[in-house]
């Protein structure tokens, strides 16, 4: 049985302006997770990751670290319910 879950992700740091969103969608589209990733008003990055768990749990890990040049400070992650994303986009 396949079986999907969701969690939501805000990052904070220095997380915008080095290619974090671009990183991340990369990283999505190689273990097949679907959701989007965003920059906020508030320079954080918030995240959805939905698919099999091992691959989104391996997205919350990559996101405490992120690309190269980022310097997280600190991650947020919520538990939500799937609603059946399509595909990974960055917003």
């Amino acid at each position: 049985m396949w079986v999907m879950i969701r969690r939501r992700v805000r990052v904070r740091g220095t997380v915008q302006g080095v290619f974090f969103r671009d990183s991340c969608s990369a990283e999505a589209h190689r273990r097949r997770v679907r959701g989007w990733v965003a920059n906020r008003k508030d320079e954080s990055v918030e995240a959805v990751f939905e698919g099999e768990p091992a691959d989104v749990e391996a997205m919350v890990d990559w996101a405490r670290s992120g690309p190269p040049h980022a310097h997280v400070s600190g991650v947020d992650v919520q538990e939500e319910e799937p609603t059946g994303e399509s595909e990974f986009r960055v917003l």
